[in-house]
């Protein structure tokens, strides 16, 4: 059966590939969905979805390790095709790429120290100083919904659990999916927690995460869409997201 539908996949999008060969930006620096192993290769869950979307459209996909503020000039310099790092699609950055369907959806939360015992009020934290990965949708739903915090803007979210160690952020705004897996259960994580609710709001955080391609790549785009309907179905992100979460990140 699963053979029958790769056929099929395969034929119905054979006219749609623009190239058999499609580079890929991403991060390597957001675990679990883009690390660095031992051997300094770049595994993840966006790597491997990656790697089964390749396949399934007949592509052959080569990896861009690049910081998450130069993703999309990037991909617009052609540095890279499309950019798989767990990108929001927000109507600001569809205003300038084009996005995929969603991949996957998850929501962001607050980390602090489990006895700190801070509320998500705006009250609660006013005045305190929040980790957040600058420019993505966590920092400016931050810079929208808390103008009483001090924001600390950091390259990556790893940089954002030294401090959070440190004591130098008196709190943590991420991505609710790998604060649990890279930090919460980890040692470095004991003594902290989630707190406040899990947050989806769609005026920041969009419709999902989708890959973003440059305006105009239309025939990839649908192959890429035809691609993650397949995996889908097939069982192949089922089998992938089960590496790295206990629940479907793909959302509702």
């Amino acid at each position: 059966m699963r053979l029958r539908l790769a056929a099929a996949f395969l034929a119905s999008t054979a006219t749609l590939v623009q190239a058999a060969e499609m580079k890929v930006c991403v991060e390597g620096a957001y675990p679990p969905m883009s690390m660095m192993n031992e051997k300094g290769e770049i595994v993840g869950m966006d790597i491997d979805m990656t790697d089964a979307l390749c396949a399934v459209a007949g592509m052959t996909c080569s990896l861009v390790k690049t910081d998450w503020d130069a993703m999309i000039p990037s991909l617009l310099e052609g540095k890279c095709d499309a950019i798989i790092a767990s990108m929001s699609i927000t109507p600001e950055r569809a205003q300038v790429v084009a996005f995929t369907d969603k991949y996957m959806q998850t929501p962001n939360m607050f980390i602090a120290r489990a006895d700190a015992g801070l509320s998500e009020s705006a009250g609660g934290l006013a005045g305190k100083r929040v980790g957040v990965q600058r420019g993505t949708v966590a920092h400016d739903f931050l810079a929208g919904e808390y103008p009483d915090v001090e924001l600390g803007l950091y390259g990556s979210e790893e940089e954002i659990y030294l401090d959070l160690q440190a004591g130098r952020v008196d709190a943590a705004f991420v991505d609710a999916g790998t604060g649990e897996t890279a930090f919460l259960k980890t040692p470095q994580g004991e003594g902290f927690a989630f707190f406040g609710r899990p947050h989806v709001e769609e005026k920041y955080f969009g419709k999902g995460v989708g890959i973003a391609l440059r305006p105009g790549d239309e025939a990839l785009r649908q192959t890429l869409n035809a691609a993650i309907r397949t995996i889908r179905a097939n069982g192949k992100y089922r089998e992938i997201n089960d590496r790295y979460f206990s629940t479907d990140q793909y959302g509702e």
